[in-house]
């Protein structure tokens, strides 16, 4: 595997980040001497997470255990402290690997102070970066493989929202349920990414003879899943059978609201659409205004 790389996009104003399977956004606004001094730390911190989260891979694709020591890496520190509130499902660390990136990485442009804003976006899971005052437009597509805006919501400073995540089974990762997308905005990119993927999960129509699932280990032996079964396909389903698997997701995102794990979640099977959000919170608005 290659190293570390890092180029400005062809316009100048973002920072591409990539390792490995680590591909990240950056963009920042403020003066350009703080702004290159942030991508400069970015860029610092950045070099050596892969190779940190390998040294404890075993450990971040088992379930959290309590008589195990704290990780080493503040990343993985991370993941672990978005799934444990979630214990009580299978969940792995590994649910929060990409919204941990994020997180690390806006925290440590955040730490020279001056920024006005900024974002960094992990294929899709993005940490925000909002000082008094800013705010950021977060976007969302129904279907990944499928690009076209669902809506957006405008998050503002005093929101109580910093990361935003999208899971499905569309997605980088398996997914035990038939969602297309599930995108959560929650208070970081890392509980946002766990979030997303226990709902996503749950958007589901069991024994359903329309799905097909495999077990993941077929799909990748180095699966966090293990041999669970994950949706390979979903074949055509009535509109109260989508409506029917949407309100299981919708039970998991509520619980997860009422918990005040999440702020918002929108919820995407086929044509139909689900929202759950906590009072006063932003929730997508559709791409036409409605």
């Amino acid at each position: 595997m290659s190293g570390p790389v890092a180029a400005m996009t062809p316009d100048g104003s973002r920072l591409h980040l990539q390792h490995g399977p680590i591909d990240l956004i950056v963009e920042a606004w403020g003066e350009s001497a703080e702004v290159a001094e942030a991508y400069r730390r970015a860029w610092e911190r950045f070099g050596p997470i892969l190779d940190e989260l390998v040294a404890e891979l075993p450990a971040l694709r088992r379930p959290l255990d309590p008589s195990t020591g704290r990780f080493s890496s503040s990343v993985a520190r991370r993941m672990a402290a978005a799934v444990r509130p979630l214990g009580d499902r299978f969940i792995t660390p590994m649910a929060a690997v990409a919204g941990a990136v994020a997180d690390e990485i806006c925290a440590v442009m955040a730490d020279g102070g001056g920024l006005r804003k900024a974002y960094v976006n992990d294929g899709g899971d993005i940490a925000l970066l909002l000082p008094p005052g800013a705010s950021l437009d977060v976007g969302v597509v129904a279907v990944p493989h499928r690009p076209s805006l669902l809506g957006k919501a405008t998050v503002r400073s005093d929101d109580p929202i910093r990361g935003v995540a999208t899971s499905g089974r569309h997605g980088r990762s398996f997914s035990l349920g038939i969602a297309d997308a599930v995108t959560v905005l929650a208070a970081d990119a890392a509980r946002a990414d766990a979030a997303a993927t226990l709902i996503a999960n749950a958007v589901d129509l069991p024994g359903h003879h329309a799905i097909r699932r495999v077990p993941a280990s077929e799909l990748d032996p180095d699966s966090d899943l293990g041999t669970r079964l994950v949706t390979e396909e979903v074949g055509a389903l009535t509109p109260g059978e989508i409506d029917g698997a949407l309100a299981r997701g919708v039970d998991e995102a509520e619980w997860m609201r009422d918990d005040g794990l999440i702020a918002a979640a929108v919820l995407c099977l086929e044509d139909r659409v689900a929202r759950v959000a906590a009072p006063s919170t932003p929730v997508l608005a559709s791409a036409d205004g409605g």
